[in-house]
């Protein structure tokens, strides 16, 4: 691959999810249900595999196991156009980590295993490639163990040789959301949280509040909202966007496809309403298939989609 315009440094990991569980699960008891997709998982996987599906180029960072799981994550980016050779893998016999998404009524439970994504090191970056690129993003920050108390270090590295950036923390498993995060969005362009995200590392009750505050840390916050679409504010200017009807078949990687279609626009000159207009549709076409890659395997189908849609 030629230099990418985006280098994501992340976690990669396959998902499992299960379809058609009952709305209470009773110990001891088999249960049967309706279905499952073993899929590309993680944030930062999902986040490359549909930003290149657009049309930018994308490299990933990122470290897997010697094992079928992550043998099946690389091929997938790879099919995908991500740029993979910058993926290491582990030499400790510490396996591919695994998302299993229990999708019920109203609601979903996701239980990760951690694997390699709680190996990844500052030191295990190649600098050379990231700073090759145009744009660094960076996902889960919560899930980053050994590469979390370097996360500043490498984003003043990218802002200071003129790379832009972004960032989507996801949740954090303990609850903590702690103050480390805000020496990081000083170096950030582009915040990507939802609501509750945002609110918490806010430390607010209200999402208006929690914009104000988190403005205030970085360049440009925008939040997703879910059926509500998103909303973007950029210095102490704001703009909401609804979000375009579909009839949704899985919400996996929702807010992960919102995140591509964000910057894929954001390179190529747009401004904050035009760019979260963009993000909304791709979010949205994320839903109609199951899983948080699969539709963008049908590049027909998203050309179509977003030329209706945007």
């Amino acid at each position: 691959m030629a230099r990418p315009d985006v280098c994501v440094v992340g976690e990669i990991n396959p998902d499992l999810i299960l379809y058609g569980l009952p709305a209470e699960l009773q110990p001891e008891k088999e249960i049967l249900i309706d279905g499952f997709r073993l899929t590309l998982g993680s944030s930062s996987a999902i986040f490359a595999h549909n930003l290149a599906a657009l049309g930018t180029r994308v490299g990933i960072i990122s470290k897997v196991g010697a094992d079928p799981l992550g043998k099946i994550a690389l091929e997938r980016l790879s099919a995908g156009g991500v740029d993979v050779t910058h993926v290491a893998v582990s030499a400790s016999g510490t396996p591919t980590g695994l998302t299993v998404i229990l999708t019920r009524p109203g609601q979903r439970l996701i239980l990760t295993y951690p694997g390699t994504m709680f190996e990844l090191k500052y030191e295990d970056l190649n600098f050379d490639y990231i700073l090759s690129a145009r744009h660094l993003h960076l996902s889960s920050f919560f899930l980053h163990r050994l590469l979390r108390p370097r996360i500043a270090d490498l984003f003043h590295q990218a802002k200071s040789k003129g790379l832009s950036t972004s960032l989507d923390t996801n949740d954090d498993p303990e609850g903590r959301w702690e103050d480390d995060l805000k020496e990081v969005l000083a170096f950030v362009d582009i915040f990507l949280p939802n609501e509750r995200e945002a609110k918490q590392i806010a430390r607010k009750d209200h999402l208006g509040e929690a914009l104000i505050a988190l403005s205030q840390l970085c360049r440009t916050v925008a939040v997703k909202l879910g059926a509500q679409g998103a909303v973007v504010r950029h210095g102490s200017s704001e703009w909401r966007c609804p979000a375009p009807a579909v009839n949704p078949v899985d919400t996996v990687g929702a807010g992960d496809s919102f995140d591509a279609g964000y910057i894929h626009r954001f390179l190529a000159g747009a401004d904050p309403p035009e760019c979260l207009r963009y993000a909304n549709a791709v979010g949205a076409f994320s839903t109609t298939r199951e899983g948080g890659t699969e539709a963008f395997r049908d590049r027909e189908a998203l050309a179509h989609f977003l030329g209706e849609a945007v």
